[in-house]
């Protein structure tokens, strides 16, 4: 049988051990404590509350033209390709882009690679593969900032060497 009880006797728990006895109570309470290291650069943080959610509608094409594309570059050549909707976590804040796993298991390298990202522009771009995760992480916020990049867009991704792709 459990037994419960009043707030009163849980402050008033008694010390049994004679070597603690004559000892003040111990508190559990969480203090607030300063954060060690470098300060955040709170003049630098982007304000995010005007943010703009793509609409399913608007989602919805987007990925039906990129599909289009991507049916017409797969007819025109035998470079794999896929097609990647943008999401916020990928091109606001944490600018993490995790590509399709079964793409990443057949044509990607097995190691961590800096990837060449090229643009319609002939624009060339680096970003960090991770393999185990199968995304890009460093550069992608560049990519994707450069390229006003927004939730509800959506991209073609063809790999024409094995650390290249063209997008």
């Amino acid at each position: 049988k459990k037994v419960i009880r009043k707030p009163s006797e849980q402050s008033l728990d008694l010390r049994r051990s004679r070597r603690v006895a004559d000892l003040p109570p111990k508190s559990y309470k969480e203090n607030a404590v300063e954060p060690q290291g470098k300060a955040r650069r709170s003049g630098h943080r982007r304000d995010l509350s005007n943010r703009v959610y793509a609409s399913d509608e608007d989602r919805e094409y987007a990925t039906h033209r990129a599909e289009e594309l991507q049916s017409k570059l797969d007819q025109d050549t035998n470079y794999p390709s896929f097609v990647k909707p943008m999401l916020q976590s990928h091109v606001t804040g944490g600018f993490w882009l995790g590509l399709p796993l079964g793409f990443c298991k057949r044509h990607l390298p097995r190691r961590d690679v800096m990837m060449k990202l090229i643009d319609e522009e002939g624009g060339e771009f680096l970003a960090k593969y991770l393999s185990l995760k199968t995304g890009l992480s460093g550069g992608w916020r560049g990519f994707a900032m450069d390229h006003e990049l927004v939730d509800g867009d959506a991209i073609v991704f063809q790999l024409t060497e094995p650390t290249t792709f063209k997008v």
